[in-house]
């Protein structure tokens, strides 16, 4: 029995993971990088060691450095999480070869099916059916250009040797090929170490429909039904559910069984997860198979009662499994959303920033798995998934608003973050009615928005609150009264506005104020502070109380409504004079990152829309284009740099090329 277990990840599959230990009296060995000293895996486990910088290569997928630190905190077994190392066989055979059991399948399983022609191969000669494409040796642009056309367009250039969305481009035609492909390598090779390439009819309206697979070591292979993945931005998922809505039951048991037989070429044992994509016409082909735990597995646990990792530990144990495949039953529906630190109305770009808030919601069978705390920074090194909300009813549109009522009520300050896009993706009346596919985000989303939140509120919820820890503001310039009779000024930026708030206290009458908004002058608001905990704000606005959350950072104020999230910058009445900022024919970072590629040179003549550089941030690759004509006057970053959001990149001279 294990007695000791590493985890060899971080974030919030750490903390899942340390969880079911706890139950099971497993003691935990967590890792981590120098930004994740403080980090909440590390407070959870038993122990902790320090494995390197920041930077992935580093540290989470440095094999040597987890080894040492396993046996450094006499760990017996190591548990690899989802992403990093957890589909890399070289690190489970490096387990073997310390003595430590991997929880995970064999090595050759994880090689050949993580290899995406291979396993197409394999599960072919079974009678699996798969998706047209090409997975040959010849690798060069001009024979993946003959199969592109062969294929038909549009079509999918994918990373050979991984998944997630990462080496991943959707092409249109022949001439967006070659970028497609030179990107695609560039991040195949970056997030996996392979810059193998295969490509795939793209079946554009098609469900991406997964089974969970599960087999111990004494030849007994499972499947616990399916989970409904098509809700994806940038070929990554945003909201899992279980089961699908497009699944029956005849359905299920044909997908299922072909999952097992497809799992059962590589002699599969522990979790593994076969993909699908499934037409319209009911009709379904093999994507690939994923040889570890998946980010969506809370909801086939909601279905079952099981609890996967306990059944991985289990399994590496060497016991057999402990159901078979006639007593599995499936209750209920459970809906998952992933919160991301990115910015859906910007391309769903990654953002970073501090946890000055996180709040996680509550309410009847609502989990939260999360990896994340207040004061934690976000850091560019790592994936921007932050936390699951997974929500669980007697039938799906009981979970699906339970899920929607717990992400609108989430508290997450500090940074912008994708809670709102996903309450709004659930309350889409298709996707209501169990209507989607993988491109719908893309269709339905495109001009998404995020909500304004409650500005007057918000405004008056900061005032109120400065006021109450503060009420003569004779530290700050320009605040200083002698007349008690006349409003105190509080001067904001809002939206690219500036508001001033009037606040009088009323005589005798404590936390009951009377405050003004200039972008509202015929109106006086009455308003009273019935309560304050810390950051939750309860204000009784002319007569209609609610609710708020604000915290305060440098003068930055962010300010949860019910209507959405609202940022306040305070501005002093008699502020520093500032220089203006000359942006003017520059090129500035959208996101931090690590510059990948400089694709132009001083002096060069570009026009608007070339590529001028390439970035990546949270292992995803993005191009910096030109905004307009010019040549290139100054490059302030060379390939291997990291640079923070809004550093200037380019500096492009206004002027039209010969």
């Amino acid at each position: 029995m294990l007695h000791s277990l590493l985890i060899a990840n971080r974030g919030e599959i750490a903390c899942r993971i340390i969880r079911t230990c706890c139950r099971l009296g497993i003691r935990t060995v967590a890792v981590y990088s120098d930004v994740d000293a403080h980090a909440l895996h590390v407070k959870m486990a038993d122990t902790a060691v320090h494995i390197g910088p920041s930077p992935a290569p580093d540290s989470y997928l440095n094999i040597p450095a987890i080894i040492a630190a396993a046996q450094r905190a006499g760990a017996d077994a190591v548990h690899p999480g989802f992403g990093f190392l957890a589909e890399n066989a070289e690190f489970a055979r490096a387990c073997a070869a310390a003595g430590l059991i991997f929880v995970g399948p064999a090595p050759e399983a994880i090689e050949l099916m993580g290899n995406k022609r291979a396993a197409k191969e394999r599960v072919t000669a079974v009678g699996v059916p798969i998706i047209p494409g090409y997975g040959g040796a010849d690798q060069s642009d001009e024979r993946l250009l003959a199969e592109a056309t062969r294929i038909g367009f549009p079509m999918l250039v994918k990373a050979a040797a991984g998944g997630g969305g990462k080496g991943m481009r959707l092409v249109a035609d022949a001439a967006a090929l070659p970028e497609a492909l030179a990107a695609a390598r560039r991040e195949a090779q970056q997030a996996f170490g392979s810059d193998e390439l295969i490509l795939e009819k793209a079946l554009t309206h098609a469900r991406h429909v997964e089974i969970q697979v599960f087999g111990d070591r004494h030849g007994n292979l499972i499947h616990l039904g399916e989970r409904e993945c098509s809700l994806q931005r940038r070929h990554q998922k945003v909201i899992e559910e279980a089961p699908s809505p497009a699944v029956n039951e005849e359905l299920r048991q044909r997908m299922g069984a072909t999952a097992v037989l497809a799992a059962q070429t590589v002699y599969y044992h522990n979790a593994g997860t076969v993909e699908f994509l499934l037409d319209e016409t009911g009709d379904f082909y093999f994507l690939e198979m994923n040889t570890r735990l998946q980010v969506e597995h809370p909801v086939t646990e909601l279905v079952t009662g099981i609890d996967l990792v306990e059944w991985q530990i289990r399994v590496a144990e060497g016991e057999p499994l402990p159901l078979a495949q006639a007593q599995i039953q499936w209750r209920g529906h459970a809906v998952e959303a992933r919160v991301y630190a990115e910015n859906p109305a910007n391309d769903f770009l990654p953002v970073t920033g501090d946890v000055l808030l996180w709040q996680p919601p509550d309410g009847e069978a609502v989990r939260i798995d999360s990896g994340i705390q207040t004061g934690d920074p976000i850091s560019i090194h790592y994936d921007p998934m932050l936390a699951k909300v997974i929500a669980y009813g007697a039938d799906r549109a009981t979970a699906v608003r339970r899920l929607t009522h717990a992400l609108e009520t989430a508290v997450l300050l500090g940074f912008t973050h994708n809670l709102p896009f996903l309450a709004d993706v659930l309350r889409h009346p298709e996707v209501g009615d169990g209507r989607s596919h993988i491109h719908f985000l893309a269709e339905q989303f495109a001009n998404w928005q995020p909500p304004t939140g409650d500005a007057p509120l918000a405004l008056m919820a900061a005032t109120v609150a400065q006021f109450e820890n503060e009420p003569q503001l004779h530290t700050s310039a320009g605040y200083w009264r002698n007349n008690p009779n006349r409003p105190q000024v509080y001067r904001y930026e809002w939206s690219g506005e500036l508001v001033e708030v009037g606040l009088t206290a009323v005589p005798r009458t404590p936390h009951h104020y009377h405050l003004t908004i200039s972008t509202q002058p015929d109106h006086v608001a009455d308003v009273v502070l019935v309560a304050i905990d810390g950051n939750q704000l309860v204000l009784t606005v002319d007569g209609w109380r609610q609710r708020v959350t604000a915290v305060n950072q440098q003068n930055i104020w962010w300010v949860q409504t019910e209507k959405g999230v609202v940022r306040l910058t305070a501005v002093p009445l008699l502020p520093e004079p500032q220089p203006a900022a000359d942006a003017g024919g520059s090129l500035r970072a959208p996101m931090p990152g690590a510059v990948l590629a400089v694709l132009v040179a001083v002096g060069q003549e570009v026009k608007g829309g070339d590529a001028l550089m390439k970035l990546e941030a949270m292992k995803m690759e993005h191009t910096i284009r030109a905004a307009g004509d010019g040549i290139v006057e100054e490059i302030y970053f060379v390939p291997g740099d990291t640079v923070e959001a809004d550093a200037q990149l380019i500096k492009i001279a206004s002027g039209e090329p010969h």
